[in-house]
This record gives structure tokens, C-alpha cells and sequence, in this order.
């Protein structure tokens, strides 16, 4: 996390000063490293909730959303990525193993270097007085 901090990128955000509900009061507040990619967040969890589903690769890649409005997908070609689907919450999560990042790619957008953990995946929404809808992208 470091190494990422020490070169700014607009992608990444981080959320300080966030505390912890279950520490004990007055303990240190938590900092959480986002990522965002056009109409794609990326939020680090603890771990991966029981009863996932695998969600099967596109053409070698893991694809995190397609582009309702161009085509273009947010993916992942390195093989240490897996993306899962939570059938109760209808929420995705991703997991990156072994002990490098991966680079998170979508032709419009930079490349975005994500480091191994686990992760959900939050696709941003608008509202308009018509319905609430995934942001095209």
C-alpha cells in the first residue's frame, strides 16, 4: 500500500478517519484504500462472504461490468483474479491471490494496478425521477 500511496493516482482513494464500530472507544480510526475506475468502485473487505458462486472468465479475462453505452469492458487478464457473485445479495466480490498486483483495464479509462486481497465490486448508480440506474458508461 505504500508503494501505491507514493505515486498519487486519481483512481485511488482513501478514506481516513473512518472508525472502527466494534473498537473500543477512543482507539485509532481505520484507513481504507478505494479504488474507482469510470462507473466502477472497488471497496477492500475483510473477507469474502460464504456461498459465493464463481463467475466463469470472457475470453481469458474477468470481466467486472461491461459498458452499457460503447461496449468497452472493466477487466482483468492476469489469472490470479477471480470474480464471485453473492445469489442472496445479488453483490459481486473479487479475490486477487499471490503477492502482486493486477492491472484492472477498460479502453476509455487508466489502468488501474490492484494489490491481492479481497474486494467487492460496486457498480455506481444514478436516480432520476424515472428509475434508479446503473451510470452509463
Amino acid at each position: 500500500m505504500d508503494d501505491l500511496m507514493s505515486k498519487p493516482d486519481k483512481h485511488i482513494a482513501v478514506c481516513t478517519g473512518v472508525q472502527n464500530p466494534t473498537a473500543p472507544e477512543g482507539s485509532a480510526t481505520l484507513e481504507t484504500l478505494m479504488f474507482r475506475q469510470g462507473d466502477i468502485l472497488i471497496v477492500p473487505v475483510d473477507q469474502l462472504p460464504a456461498g459465493l458462486k464463481w463467475i466463469e472468465r470472457e475470453n481469458g479475462r474477468v470481466i467486472l461490468a461491461h459498458g452499457e453505452v460503447t461496449g468497452h469492458a472493466h477487466a482483468i487478464k492476469d489469472k490470479s483474479a477471480a470474480l464471485f457473485r453473492d445469489p442472496k445479495l445479488a453483490a459481486i466480490f473479487m479475490h486477487v491471490s499471490g503477492n502482486a498486483d493486477v492491472a484492472l483495464e477498460h479502453d476509455e479509462h487508466g489502468t488501474i494496478k490492484v494489490p491481492p486481497g479481497n474486494y467487492q465490486i460496486i457498480r455506481q448508480r444514478e436516480y432520476s425521477p424515472e428509475a434508479i440506474r446503473n451510470v452509463a458508461d
